[in-house]
């Protein structure tokens, strides 16, 4: 099942779109099996991952934590050392090159935790296209780093007020946008779902993080048991495990966001909760957290990347199958993680990718030492300076904010005392 069949997963995917949407859909799929058998479009894409991204990323040995942990050994496929610092730069380099070749000049996406954003705002500053991001208000707010670096590559970020503020909402608002102009616009969908051909794209473009990862671990004679990836929507878990999906070996691991207990709202665990089930929604069919009539629930995740209702539809098709086995991480135990990789690897996770973290930490003690583990650090942990620093420093964060509310007001007095001044000095001409 390495790709979809008439957009379909088994009963999972599918085009579930108004007619507005189904001819820039066809426009895209078309588009894209053009582009994938284009030599020229292929040569352009591997020099741009190569010059621009920073591919191929490093596999790296943890020797450390796998000493202190015993059992297997722990390798980290670190996404988060390619430009703009997450797996995020694969898809939205693919899709904006894509958009160009098909006259498209405005690109707008969708992004929760922001790296989709930010990598969406850098694809297009460099291949000169018009932005816009679509971020929920919750997410702007505790996701500051990525919103201001999203504007300094030139984006529009507008936040999304409407229902839960965040990333399901982002999502609903940039397919009305695309809806609303279809033939200037392209969305770059940042993640492995939505209407096809959209699961297949995100996957293929993702795709090149298994495929050095089959290729490193081979070259080290690695014995690998088991691939460990974080899943929201899920595009970096499928892109590494791909070239690997068609196999019976080794084991394919998601890990979603557990929160904060199995309650209703608190968590995002489609696979592994008690309130998922299929249904369809933004365009396709997965499997979601809704309630008894149809809606989506509330989710909850220390974040950002993870609080999706829905999982991307192939996933869904191979959780069911077997093929992927499903587990989450409580937001605790994540935040574990990521102070564990910082003290002992001098590797930050990102709180998405800590997940995966988080389940290597449990499994490779139950493992012989000949056998390896691999964690897809999607990302780097700059980004969540607002929410670990409270966590872990709470009084020296504390106070850092005082001062520097106090060194912005002082500032905004000094600059309205200048004002006044130069104002005083004309009017007395």
């Amino acid at each position: 099942m390495s790709e979809s069949e008439n957009g379909f997963f088994n009963e999972f995917g599918g085009k579930y779109v108004a007619e507005v949407l189904r001819r820039p859909l066809d426009e895209l799929e078309k588009g894209f099996k053009e582009a994938m058998n284009d030599p020229s479009f292929l040569l352009e894409l591997e020099e741009i991952q190569r010059d621009y991204i920073g591919r191929e990323t490093p596999l790296y040995y943890a020797k450390t934590v796998s000493d202190i942990l015993g059992g297997a050994q722990i390798y980290i496929k670190l996404e988060g050392l390619a430009n703009t610092g997450a797996h995020k730069i694969n898809n939205a380099i693919g899709q904006c090159l894509l958009a160009k070749r098909m006259g498209k000049k405005r690109i707008i996406a969708e992004t929760g935790a922001g790296q989709h954003g930010v990598a969406t705002a850098a694809a297009c500053a460099k291949l000169g296209l018009d932005c816009t991001v679509y971020q929920g208000e919750v997410d702007v707010r505790r996701q500051q780093p990525n919103v201001a670096a999203m504007e300094m590559y030139g984006a529009r970020v507008l936040p999304v007020t409407s229902g839960s503020r965040t990333l399901k909402d982002a999502v609903n608002e940039a397919m009305r946008d695309w809806a609303a102009h279809p033939d200037t616009t392209h969305y770059v969908l940042g993640s492995a779902l939505g209407p096809a051909p959209f699961p297949d794209i995100v996957r293929e473009f993702q795709s090149v993080i298994g495929k050095e990862v089959k290729r490193q671990a081979a070259e080290r004679n690695l014995d690998v048991e088991a691939l460990i990836a974080c899943v929201g929507g899920g595009s970096n878990s499928i892109g590494f495990f791909s070239p690997f999906i068609d196999e019976k070996s080794p084991r394919l691991i998601g890990v979603e966001a557990g929160g904060i207990g199995p309650g209703i709202g608190e968590n995002a665990s489609r696979m592994t909760g008690n309130a998922s089930r299929d249904g369809i929604m933004q365009g396709y069919k997965s499997r979601f957290l809704l309630d008894d009539d149809g809606q989506a629930l509330p989710t909850r995740s220390i974040s950002a990347g993870l609080d999706y209702c829905g999982i991307g539809p192939q996933l869904a098709a191979l959780g069911k199958s077997g093929r992927i086995e499903f587990t989450s991480a409580l937001d605790d135990e994540a935040l574990e993680a990521v102070r564990f990789f910082a003290r002992n690897e001098g590797i930050l996770f990102a709180l998405e990718s800590a997940h995966a973290g988080a389940e290597a930490i449990r499994l490779a003690p139950k493992l012989p030492k000949n056998k390896a583990i691999i964690v897809n650090m999607s990302g780097r942990g700059d980004k969540d300076v607002f929410i670990t620093s409270p966590v872990f420093r709470p009084k020296a964060w504390l106070d850092f904010l005082h001062s520097e509310i106090e060194r912005l007001e002082e500032k905004k007095d000094i600059h309205d005392a200048k004002s006044m001044r130069r104002h005083d000095k004309i009017t007395s001409m």
